[in-house]
């Protein structure tokens, strides 16, 4: 499975006037991102839709929604290896 770089920036805002006029911008480079197993990826994403659903499709929540999401699945797989 080929991996893929990414590079991901985010402005910060100035948290006081201190930060006024300087630019605050962050890059992070992910030179070895973490390969999920196949299929993965697509049961974390459908799961993480299920609770989209669920909260009644309200956006701003999508981290949350796949941090869940993952942490669901993994126990799913951790209680069929019990």
């Amino acid at each position: 499975m080929p991996t893929r770089k990414t590079t991901t920036k985010i402005k910060a805002k100035p948290t006081s006037s201190k930060g006024k006029g300087r630019a605050a911008f962050a890059t992070r480079r992910m030179e070895n991102p973490i390969e999920l197993p196949d299929g993965m990826w697509e049961r974390i994403s459908r799961k993480a839709y299920e609770l989209w659903e669920q909260r009644g499709r309200q956006d701003g929540n999508a981290l949350q929604d796949w941090l869940k999401a993952e942490e669901i699945v993994m126990e799913e797989i951790h209680e069929s290896r019990e």
